[in-house]
């Protein structure tokens, strides 16, 4: 599909206020949407059913469901056209830096007291300017975030949302399991040869070791890879990646969902506790922000040689299902002239209060860059 057709079909479905799903892949340009065909809100049950998921931070509220059996498919594979998306918009500078302070300072006090090993507490950021151009927007984020899963989601009884996220939940492919531990946040300054604090390599070995734990009942073959330096837009991570392999005969989506979200790396430990105490004191509602969303339970093509002994056998047609989940990190919702960004930051016994504050600022950075109206 040509790029106009493919972004005409996504705006004429805002349109019409039919839900719909535009993203892509990390490091890929192939560029997928879902077009549902009715207005009804579909939700998930039990992970055993297959559409794009989009799921709130709070587990126990429903997740929503683009069902692929009711959804128009489209793709486009190819770069984009990026004349007239380099312009730069003037975006106000948030002022309620005293707040997240006192907040992050509520947390750390915690922490000191031992009642948590680690919190992870955030803002947002209300930004009012003419009306957005949600197209232009979502455009923006694909050029300059190839690295990172870049979404656009929409349902009229829910919202519009878009991101780019980091951060992989869960990837599954046949009996292959797949996560990754993130934490630790810097600039961009040109190089991926930096130095990580030690609070930030602290942060990042109690996300590992939290996901190793509750992973090891239900896996085989567990395997952590040594911490590395990342890049996602403007932003540099580190980053551990996970391998494992699922029990033959195993479907367990759902609790390996359960027990994974939500990682540390969004929410604290223990993660029970840490999710009230973030319900309690945080001065909004996250939603869908530190939520997940993906792919869940995707048909996938598998071509198989008959004999693999003969190269020029014939290839066969087999079927497998894929999933793959994203942490819903670097996003924002959009509500007619209003821009609501998320932005948060894992806090530890050495972190400091003044420090988070400059973090969250430049998480919130990247996505009033790609803002377009």
């Amino acid at each position: 599909m040509q790029e106009d057709s493919f972004f005409e079909a996504i705006s004429n479905h805002y349109k019409n206020e039919l839900p719909f799903v535009v993203y892509c892949k990390p490091f890929s340009f192939d560029i997928m949407a879902c077009l549902q065909k009715d207005n009804t809100l579909y939700k998930i049950n039990d992970f055993s059913e297959s559409g794009f998921v989009f799921s709130p931070f709070d587990f126990r509220k429903d997740s929503i469901l683009i069902p692929f059996s009711r959804s128009q498919q489209i793709k486009l594979s190819s770069e984009l056209n990026t004349h007239g998306l380099d312009k730069q918009y003037d975006i106000p500078v948030e002022t309620n830096k005293e707040q997240h302070l006192q907040l992050v300072q509520k947390a750390l006090d915690c922490i000191k007291n031992k009642e948590f090993e680690k919190l992870v507490v955030s803002r947002e950021e209300i930004i009012t300017i003419p009306a957005i151009d949600v197209i232009r927007t979502l455009k923006r984020l694909l050029i300059n975030y190839n690295g990172a899963f870049v979404y656009c989601w929409f349902h009229p009884q829910v919202g519009l949302w878009l991101g780019a996220s980091p951060e992989s939940l869960i990837k599954i492919k046949g009996n292959q399991f797949e996560t990754m531990a993130l934490a630790g946040t810097q600039p961009y300054s040109g190089t991926l040869d930096v130095k990580w604090s030690n609070k930030d390599r602290e942060e990042q070995q109690i996300v590992s070791r939290y996901i190793k734990e509750v992973m090891e009942p239900y896996l085989n073959n567990i395997i952590i890879s040594e911490s590395k330096t990342v890049k996602a837009g403007k932003l540099i991570h580190l980053r551990t990646d996970i391998s494992a392999q699922i029990p033959d005969g195993e479907h367990m989506i759902n609790k390996l969902i359960l027990q994974l979200h939500p990682t540390p790396a969004v929410c604290g430990m223990p993660k029970l506790k840490a999710i009230q105490f973030i319900i309690d004191n945080e001065s909004y509602n996250r939603e869908f922000y530190t939520g997940f969303l993906g792919e869940l339970n995707k048909e996938a093509k598998i071509n198989e040689r008959l004999n693999q002994e003969e190269s020029n056998e014939d290839l066969v047609e087999n079927f497998d299902t894929t999933t793959d989940l994203y942490v819903n990190l670097r996003c924002m919702q959009i509500r007619d002239n209003q821009a609501r960004l998320f932005v948060g930051g894992g806090i530890t016994i050495a972190s400091d209060p003044e420090l988070e504050w400059e973090e969250t600022v430049h998480k919130a950075k990247t996505m009033k860059s790609v803002i377009a109206f």
